[in-house]
């Protein structure tokens, strides 16, 4: 079995500013996982299934075209999850098209809550950080421009890293 998950890659230089904010936090798994939009959260498929799961990929991400990403201010998922983020201001409807796109075929999963996208800055720190986070956070903002989506392993040592990128092909950000 290979644990893996889709997400939008935060490019630089954001993705060292989100980086350096988490590691700050204190959030234990700052070193482990890149800042990132998830679109299909760790899953579990057997090896012999990644030759399918990325021609749906393929498919998925020539179907979509370049969107923008405007991130402000934070949330939380308190108090049903210990998790502070950043929040999207601009690009949900995209994502979650995305999002819904890629959990079909043969990654159809079931989903314990509904999607919404966001960028993790905090979890699995105290409460206190928690708090520390969400008003440190409250006035980030960042815009940059989406152009496909990565495939990510979870490895032995637990950090996610990219297998593939999936370019977008064209149909403004939905599946056709």
């Amino acid at each position: 079995m290979r644990s893996i998950g889709v997400a939008i890659g935060v490019p630089e230089p954001f993705r060292t500013e989100l980086q350096d904010w988490r590691e700050r936090l204190g959030d234990p798994n700052a070193a482990l996982i890149v800042p990132h939009v998830t679109l299909l959260g760790p899953t579990e498929v057997p090896a012999s299934q990644l030759p399918a799961v990325e021609r749906h990929l393929t498919e998925v991400a020539g179907g979509a075209e370049p969107f923008v990403i405007h991130l402000r201010g934070s949330g939380t998922f308190r108090p049903l999850s210990a998790v502070v983020f950043v929040t999207l201001a601009m690009g949900i409807s995209c994502c979650e098209l995305l999002e819904k796109a890629v959990r079909s075929g043969p990654l159809d999963r079931p989903v314990r809550f509904s999607y919404h996208p966001h960028v993790t800055v905090a979890h699995d720190v105290d409460e206190e950080s928690l708090d520390r986070a969400f008003e440190l956070l409250a006035e980030y903002r960042a815009q940059f421009e989406v152009t496909g989506f990565g495939l990510y392993e979870r490895g032995d040592d637990c950090a996610w890293r990219q297998l593939r990128h999936f370019p977008f092909a064209g149909g403004g950000g939905r599946p056709r």
